[in-house]
């Protein structure tokens, strides 16, 4: 009798480790082959408010009315689509005449782990940067960071909500 009660605590455990381990279908896998900034400032920790750049209100007004402040990404990409581009070209204009810092917000869909999607926020902010400096914005004015699937800006879990929150902000800091 003893051997069969362990026999099912066993089985038991064995079910509930492999349902756990199962992956939602569409979810990407933290794949230690794709390619991370070795200088990523990914947070370990859960992001806060004091992690936040402090936004410069009435410069970041002119500059979404001017340029635009976001980017948007395809499923686990950082390539910056021609659209991206063309919103980018007219932030490094803007940012041409006016004498302001920025931080690059790198931030994801609700699908994925959370340090994938660390990771791969990053990733989107450093695009945004690379090509931000390729239009002859200086590097030392522009910072990044990754909130991963922190800060969805759109809730839900359809096509239209992940598309969305696949993005990369520009903020003016004060």
């Amino acid at each position: 009798m003893k051997n069969i009660f362990t026999l099912v605590v066993l089985t038991l455990a064995l079910s509930l480790s492999t349902a756990c381990n199962k992956q939602k279908k569409d979810q990407p896998s933290l794949d230690s082959s794709l390619p991370v900034d070795s200088t990523a400032s990914i947070q370990n920790e859960s992001v806060n408010d004091e992690a936040m750049p402090t936004v410069n209100t009435g410069a970041q007004e002119q500059l979404i009315a001017q340029a635009g402040d976001r980017v948007f990404f395809g499923f686990d990409s950082s390539e910056v689509s021609p659209e991206g581009k063309a919103t980018l070209t007219k932030q490094a204009q803007w940012l041409a005449t006016n004498n302001s810092n920025v931080t690059v917000e790198g931030h994801c869909d609700e699908r994925g782990t959370r340090e994938y999607n660390l990771a791969l926020g990053e990733r989107r902010a450093s695009a945004v940067k690379k090509f931000l400096i390729s239009q002859g914005v200086a590097a030392q004015r522009i910072s990044t960071i990754s909130y991963g699937k922190e800060f969805p800006e759109f809730l839900g879990s359809s096509d239209a909500s992940w598309s969305k929150n696949r993005r990369g902000v520009t903020v003016v800091n004060n």
